[in-house]
């Protein structure tokens, strides 16, 4: 009969074990493709930007990153699962909490409307689809793909392309009256994930179509820094209301705003950069350009090539140990700052110190031994000062103990050993008998005077 003999793991193969899952687990999570990028829609205001507002309550922890509800790409026939659609898959199981009178609604009317998102990273993107309540769903229900019509009222394709900080699009919202949910979804391109918003709206009617710009923006103006320009601007007004602002490089788009102040950053110092910008409203109208702001960034801060002074007055401070000496000396000067000191025994780099010491106790040293050191100061730059030296001897360490001569036992060449009161060194390895004293033994013992 065979029998089969399972033989107990040992801990080598448990803990092999154990880190081949660890590994799993990691790889699984770099091939689920969480996107570097995250973003929210803020116009009109999500759920979650709502809540990052204050104007939603008892939200959870979204209320610190509305910019992170990501969730597998491909809804409807993928995504997050139902009842977890406004969570982006459960993360934040506060925001799948529904009812009538659950969230803040914000006023919207069907026809022409804008979208607006911000990005806290970009990210190459396939596009944006929007998709809104049936009209006769059920806000006291968990939000599920039967809540929403699953074709989407608007599709915005953006072929791989990365978006500016901010994006805007604009569609035409369908009939809708009363209470209904907008679900938004920014489909990333080089990974599998999507981000899911969805916006509290309360409808009141037909959008009229707004053909009005808004006005320009006035009195440009800018603080300029060698990589950075600072910009501001006075506000724009609309007959209806401005949604944001398009920042200008030359006839390059730098960004969309919904401030009156932008920061652009990158440019290279001591070079010519023109600004304008543009004022934009919910139907898309753009305004006319602000005034053209020329600029030229300045130069660079100036390299620091000046070396401290060496550190004067250098010592010994004290009387050495067996092994240890404390160096002290003078603080050197820059003309920027001392940022440390470094402390060499001969060519070895012992510590480097702060900026303000002025002593240092250098350890572990041999007894009765003498030692070079050297200190140089340092700047921020890198620069090294001279170097001053000073030279110490470590104090003598106490003698070890001699044992005394005795029979039986095995010495190696070298070996002390005191007999009748005087000392002897052991000239050849051997193995004492008691009639081999030191006393009778030359050529084993030499006598030390």
């Amino acid at each position: 009969m065979n029998v089969l003999r399972l033989t107990r793991p040992t801990p080598a193969k448990i803990a092999l074990m154990c880190l081949l899952i660890v590994l799993a687990t990691i790889s699984s999570l770099f091939q689920a493709g969480i996107a570097s990028a995250h973003g929210y829609v803020d116009g009109p205001a999500s759920r979650s930007a709502l809540c990052k507002s204050g104007e939603n309550k008892n939200c959870g922890a979204i209320v610190y990153e509305p910019q992170s509800l990501e969730a597998p790409k491909g809804f409807p026939t993928a995504g997050p699962a139902d009842g977890q659609i406004a969570s982006a898959g459960g993360k934040f199981p506060e925001l799948d909490q529904q009812s009538a009178t659950r969230w803040t609604k914000v006023n919207m009317a069907s026809g022409t409307n804008s979208f607006t998102w911000t990005f806290t990273a970009n990210h190459s993107t396939t596009g944006w689809k929007y998709y809104i309540t049936k009209p006769n769903w059920d806000p006291n229900a968990p939000l599920s793909r039967s809540s929403f019509d699953l074709t989407p009222f608007c599709s915005v394709a953006y072929n791989n392309a990365q978006p500016a900080s901010g994006h805007t699009d604009t569609c035409n919202v369908p009939q809708r009256s009363g209470y209904q949910v907008i679900l938004a979804v920014w489909e990333i391109a080089d990974t599998g994930n999507a981000f899911y918003n969805v916006i509290d709206a309360n409808f009141s009617g037909t959008n009229p179509v707004d053909t009005t710009a808004p006005t320009a923006p006035t009195s440009l103006k800018a603080a300029v820094a060698a990589t950075s320009v600072s910009l501001s601007w006075g506000a724009s007004t609309d007959n209806v209301g401005v949604t944001g602002y398009k920042v200008y490089k030359g006839s390059t788009l730098v960004a969309n705003v919904t401030g009156t102040s932008y920061i652009v950053t990158g440019l290279t110092a001591s070079t010519s950069y023109t600004f304008t910008v543009k004022a934009f409203d919910a139907a898309g109208n753009e305004s006319g350009a602000s005034n053209s702001l020329n600029v030229t960034t300045t130069a660079p801060p100036a390299t620091d090539t000046t070396q401290p002074t060496a550190p004067a007055g250098l010592h010994i401070m004290g009387a050495p140990t067996a092994s240890s000496m404390m160096l002290m000396w003078t603080a050197s000067t820059d003309n920027v700052g001392v940022t440390g000191y470094r402390i060499y025994n001969g060519s070895t780099l012992v510590t480097t110190t702060s900026g303000t010491a002025d002593s240092y106790t250098v350890t572990g040293l041999a007894a009765n031994t003498t030692y070079n050191f050297k200190v140089y100061a340092i700047d921020a730059a890198g620069n090294q000062s001279a170097g001053s030296t000073v030279s110490g001897t470590t104090a003598a360490g106490e003698a070890p103990a001699i044992a005394a001569w005795a029979t039986n036992t095995s010495y190696t060449r070298g070996t002390f050993v005191t007999y009748n009161g005087h000392t002897y060194k052991c000239l050849q390895s051997h193995k004492s008998i008691y009639t081999w004293t030191p006393t009778v033994t030359p050529a084993l013992w030499e006598l030390q005077k």
